[in-house]
């Protein structure tokens, strides 16, 4: 539970009035303040889903107390470091996030797609933080929707419903290209057989927006979905979503061949780990026969309780986490590869000092323990570390 101060008020926010305050403040254009710290850390209000929310300040996250709802993990600490401020540049005055993305929203009509960055090796190991990839985007909306942060009171409480409505509020305030990321995003309403009819023709009317022809180009839109298969079809593949059983996405036989190259390591993850969910972000157009292709696609493992991991230690070292009641904040890659040390996750322990939790992988060399090191000391917060090549998980933190 949160209090602020809204001009010489202090509220809850939880309380019922919070959303008028909210809004009033919005009007005035007024930076409540967090009361987390005893001087206050400024924050802003914003809209988003219909209704007024408290955001933090770009860049203010670790400034508030490691047991506030607003407290965020340096971003050193993961992939964010290197987008934020480049890729990602926040408007706390508007309210306004512009996204600069290294993949197209639009198609010239009668061509095929560039093959595409997502689907490469270059897109794989991209460390450049002036554009985000397909994947880095995904990882920032499931940021902004806080479904890498875990605590107890979660427990239960995440389902494809929630992960949906939450997602889509996250893309409010964004644009990038020249378009509203909002008016771009398809994220499958949760199936129901009763609601069939109605959810399709929302489906297909706003996909008819979303996909209005610019001069020679047809607008392209992004898919956030739940894969349940990827299967053989007459030419190529579809990728059949969960919830979208009668409206499978076609992957033509090259962007198949590399999205399995790129995306090997994830793909062996969620076929051996039953309980996992294999996440897609994809660029899509549909065609005269109505029929949906991808033109590029990026893949992310979430545990069962929706938090991404990379490999099966990441998921143990989660799972353990959660299971003993930690609340915690789980570090995303974004553009930054494998081979660049990041925290696992952050632990967030009541009246405590934060804590990096760091997995490092078999046989990593001396470049990579060195970066490690100059991570960790650069934090400044302090750190715990598995080294895989020396056997079973350490200790946990009391």
């Amino acid at each position: 539970m949160r209090r602020v101060r809204i001009g010489d008020m202090e509220v809850e926010d939880s309380a019922g009035s919070i959303s008028e305050r909210l809004a009033e403040a919005f009007a005035r254009r007024e930076h409540p303040l967090c009361l987390c710290q005893p001087v206050g850390v400024p924050m802003y209000v914003a809209r988003a889903g219909g209704r007024h929310v408290l955001k933090r300040m770009p860049g203010s996250g670790p400034r508030h107390g490691p047991d506030c709802d607003s407290y965020e993990p340096p971003h050193a600490l993961s992939g964010l470091g290197a987008v934020h401020g480049e890729a990602i540049v926040e408007n706390a005055e508007d309210g306004v996030t512009l996204l600069k993305l290294d993949f197209s929203l639009s198609k010239q009509a009668g061509r095929m797609a560039p093959a595409a960055r997502e689907a490469s090796d270059a897109g794989a190991v991209k460390t450049d933080g002036s554009l985000l990839s397909l994947r880095a985007l995904l990882h920032y909306l499931w940021e902004q929707a806080e479904f890498n942060r875990w605590r107890p009171a979660m427990t239960g409480r995440r389902n494809w419903a929630v992960l949906r409505k939450f997602l889509l509020e996250a893309a409010e305030g964004k644009t990038a290209k020249g378009k509203a990321l909002a008016d771009v995003l398809f994220i499958p309403e949760m199936f129901d057989a009763e609601r069939d009819a109605a959810i399709s023709q929302r489906r297909e009317t706003f996909l008819s927006r979303a996909m209005k022809a610019e001069g020679k180009r047809r607008s392209l839109a992004v898919l956030i979905g739940e894969v349940k298969e990827v299967a053989p079809a007459r030419f190529g593949h579809r990728v059949v979503i969960k919830h979208l059983p009668r409206f499978p996405f076609m992957l033509n036989e090259d962007a198949h061949r590399r999205m399995n190259a790129v995306f090997a390591p994830e793909l062996a993850l969620w076929n051996a780990t039953a309980e996992s969910h294999l996440i897609a972000i994809a660029t899509f157009g549909i065609d005269a026969a109505g029929i949906a292709s991808i033109e590029s696609i990026a893949l992310m493992v979430a545990t069962d309780r929706w938090l991404p991991f990379e490999n099966r230690y990441e998921g143990a070292l989660i799972n353990a986490l959660a299971k003993r009641g930690a609340s915690f904040v789980k570090s995303l890659r974004y553009n930054m590869p494998a081979a660049q040390p990041m925290a696992c996750v952050v632990l967030r322990q009541d009246g405590a000092a934060p804590l990096g939790m760091y997995v490092v992988p078999d046989g990593a060399e001396g470049d990579y323990r060195e970066k490690l090191d100059e991570l960790i000391a650069e934090s400044g917060i302090a750190a715990w570390t598995w080294n895989i090549g020396d056997g079973a998980m350490p200790e946990l933190p009391g």
